[in-house]
């Protein structure tokens, strides 16, 4: 049963970081630069980061189960809890936190796109927010990636 769970943890860590490095810097890219409507790229990418963000919650729910599970208390003496710990929280953050405020801003717009509208400044900022938190994210997961031998 250890060799099945430990497995789960490295399929966890692989399906997280790999979502993330791939919509993030590989498809959501390619969106903007294949697709001549960027609100129709931003469509698409928006609802890629979503299922990212379900990716994530749920593989991080997993990694904090399961290292708990087999560590105790000393979890949180180790780096891989803590790293998986501030990626889910981020991971949260994005989800809960900046994407209910983006989207918004997008409903606040129309009929316009959001833009070409007095919110683009706003939208602006909070989407820095979101690619800033996106980007720790990522490099927090290359370290998981790193860690992940450690933690088994």
């Amino acid at each position: 049963m250890r060799s099945l769970t430990a497995g789960l943890q490295a399929l966890c860590v692989t399906l997280w970081v790999g979502s993330l490095w791939a919509i993030g810097y590989i498809a959501a890219p390619t969106l903007f630069h294949a697709l001549a409507d960027r609100a129709v790229a931003g469509g698409i990418a928006g609802r890629l980061f979503d299922y990212v963000a379900y990716i994530g919650i749920g593989c991080g729910i997993y990694l904090l189960l399961f290292r708990f599970g087999v560590a105790g208390l000393r979890a949180f003496k180790q780096a891989f809890f803590w790293t998986a710990l501030v990626m889910f929280l981020l991971v949260l953050a994005g989800k809960f936190g900046v994407q209910p405020i983006l989207s918004a801003l997008k409903e606040q717009a129309l009929p316009k796109q959001v833009m070409e509208s007095v919110f683009r400044d706003r939208f602006a900022m909070w989407h820095g927010v979101a690619s800033i938190l996106f980007l720790v994210q990522s490099l927090l997961g290359l370290m998981l990636v790193l860690l992940q031998r450690r933690a088994t």
